[in-house]
């Protein structure tokens, strides 16, 4: 890395936790394929896929197994080739009593890189459409229906892309990876993008500075191109928030209920354009994706490309788990959440399987707040977490969204770096959900 490089970052706040990158330096493998899947209809933001199957239905590899039933919502397809066993109803880490289909593996599996498509000549909206098909959300772990994002609303002109390969969180690294091993394919992406959207003038390639070699490979790769930049982050979490990154590198802030397609600018996560090369170039569903299974005892840590619907359970069988361990996270362990059951699939969001050792346990026992202003001091969007927190915890949930409330991003930097151990995204994150229902029940 040249050290001459400006470097980015975000104005306010921010933390910087232990990074724990363990599996930087492995490679991605393919995970071994499960003798069973469950694959939820809930896995993007937005309203769940309708079932398409029945029990006793053999489905094929990449077969639409979930249709789509609104605009904010996304298609679901067969990770594996196999008989539909079950439909039930299940809870997600995010959703409750969502349909799943479950299929037993079994039959041939399709070679999708061995056919190529040739897409320079399609319209913008047949491209969106190969993405809409596909299935592609968010990989970063927000999930948004991608489809959505390249079709801004009218008025709206994108003129800024920007790839997120800061990969903030600690212990994940499959960001890196695809930096590292997919750089060609998501050049081939970023030209799919812009035929999309050829308002775009400048795109960005945001990489934290911990991620040398990935930087040293883009630059290298970019050489002697003036439209496509690499933008060295400061190692700070989260530098890797979409209103952060934006700010970081643009200097512009998406104003508090906006999109960044307000200030012409879209945010990819790099996984993500991976995903949308697979759509486009080889009609690829988006069946499988990279996760870091990592932790300090686990046998087998690497960065793996694990089918959806595979249960935690056969990632442990295969890669192990710490003999003691206090926590496992599906995501990072900053804005991941608790695993409490092997039997939960990895879904489309899952970018990680994290161990925490009993060293990292984050569930102690909470004390009063000393008001300190930690929270304060590193919260990135400026707010007041403790407030926030204690207003929601005594239900005056509208008098926090007066302060605020919708305007956090849950990055769990004030829980982190709170002396009490106050769950204050956690109160915040209920805030919301009280505020909701209290919303609906009044138009009731």
């Amino acid at each position: 890395m040249d050290k001459k490089q400006k470097i980015f970052t975000f104005k306010r706040g921010g933390v910087h936790p232990h990074e724990n990158k363990l599996t930087a330096a492995q490679p991605i493998v393919n995970a071994d394929v499960p003798p069973l899947v469950r694959i939820p209809m809930a896995q993007h933001l937005g309203a769940p896929a309708k079932v398409l199957v029945s029990v006793g239905d053999e489905v094929k590899e990449g077969q639409r197994i979930g249709e789509a039933t609104g605009m904010i919502s996304a298609h679901i397809h067969a990770s594996v080739s196999g008989v539909v066993t079950a439909i039930e109803k299940a809870n997600t880490l995010t959703a409750k009593q969502i349909d799943f289909v479950v299929i037993k593996t079994g039959g041939s599996f399709h070679n999708w890189v061995g056919e190529k498509f040739p897409w320079e000549n399609l319209s913008s909206q047949q491209l969106v459409s190969l993405v809409q098909e596909a299935g592609v959300v968010g990989l970063g772990g927000a999930t948004f229906p991608t489809h959505v994002k390249l079709s801004p609303p009218p008025g709206k002109v994108v003129e800024t892309l920007i790839l997120n390969g800061a990969e903030c969180e600690p212990y994940l690294t499959i960001d890196h990876r695809m930096l590292l091993e997919k750089s060609q394919e998501i050049l081939t992406a970023i030209e799919i993008v812009r035929r999309i959207l050829p308002t775009i003038k400048k795109v960005y390639i945001g990489i934290e500075i911990n991620k040398e070699d990935a930087i040293d490979h883009w630059t290298a790769l970019l050489a002697g191109r003036s439209d496509i930049t690499v933008a060295p982050l400061k190692t700070r979490y989260p530098q890797g928030g979409e209103k952060q990154l934006i700010q970081a590198i643009t200097g512009k802030e998406v104003p508090t209920k906006g999109l960044p397609a307000d200030i012409g600018v879209l945010v990819e996560n790099v996984s993500t354009m991976n995903a949308i090369y697979e759509a486009v170039v080889h009609h690829k569903p988006l069946i499988e994706r990279g996760l870091t299974y990592t932790g300090k005892g686990v046998a087998k840590p690497g960065n793996y490309k694990v089918r959806i619907g595979t249960p935690i359970s056969h990632l442990i069988e295969s890669y192990g788990k710490p003999e003691k361990f206090a926590a496992m996270i599906s995501g990072g362990p900053m804005m991941g959440l608790e695993i409490p059951d092997e039997n939960i699939p990895v879904v489309k969001s899952t970018s990680g399987i994290v161990f925490l050792s009993p060293q990292e346990d984050y569930k102690v026992e909470d004390r009063p707040c000393i008001r300190c202003a930690k929270c304060l001091a590193v919260c990135p969007i400026g707010l007041m977490p403790t407030e926030l927190a204690k207003l929601a915890d005594n239900f005056l949930v509208e008098e926090a969204a007066g302060i605020g409330l919708f305007d956090c991003i849950e990055c769990g930097a004030c829980a982190y770096i709170c002396p009490s151990k106050i769950p204050l995204v956690g109160l915040i994150r209920y805030g919301k959900e009280f505020y909701k229902r209290k919303q609906a029940q009044a138009k009731k």
